[in-house]
């Protein structure tokens, strides 16, 4: 299922931008990752961090308020810095369904394009959210790109027992 150009309308429509976050954003940004109850939940530091050292290759959306209302997060490979990893990508609850991850991750992929180059986009999803999955594989076929799948570390390198191999996904090569 792929999100349909109504669904980006509407989605432009929950917000008033899209743009680099700064500093101030990083405790919005937790905030959202945290209500996810998805995502690995980073220290609120980290997202500050992000949002100063990562800026260029991240994005929010912001509301009427001007408070960010989703975000994603994402760096250049040093092996490969024509390969945008995207780290997190999270939509807060009351804007969900909208088409607003999606908005997100073509702005960022255009504008990482435009700015530095592009060729491959890469993430991990855990095997059980479905939305990311279904998120990737909608931007895959809306970029008319090939998609990849394999497993990026084997369970047994996590020191947390309940910790799943995560699936990378490596979505490529990108053109705009």
């Amino acid at each position: 299922m792929t999100a349909a150009p109504a669904d980006f309308a509407r989605a432009r429509s929950e917000f008033l931008s899209i743009d680099a976050p700064r500093v101030e954003d990083g405790a919005a940004i937790w905030r959202i990752a945290r209500d996810s109850q998805v995502l690995d939940l980073n220290s609120s530091y980290s997202y500050l961090l992000w949002c100063r050292d990562f800026a260029a290759t991240s994005v929010v959306a912001r509301g009427e308020n001007g408070e960010p209302i989703a975000f994603v997060t994402g760096y250049l490979r040093p092996d490969r810095p024509q390969t945008l990893v995207v780290w997190q990508v999270a939509v807060d609850r009351a804007h969900r369904g909208k088409g607003l991850a999606a908005a997100l991750l073509d702005a960022l992929t255009a504008r990482v394009a435009a700015d530095q180059g592009l060729s491959f986009v890469e993430t991990t999803i855990t095997p059980d959210n479905t939305a990311s999955e279904r998120l990737f594989t909608s931007y895959a076929q809306r970029h008319d790109v090939g998609l990849e799948r394999e497993v990026l570390f084997d369970g047994g390198l996590f020191p947390e027992e309940e910790h799943l191999p995560e699936v990378l996904h490596g979505i490529g090569p990108f053109t705009t």
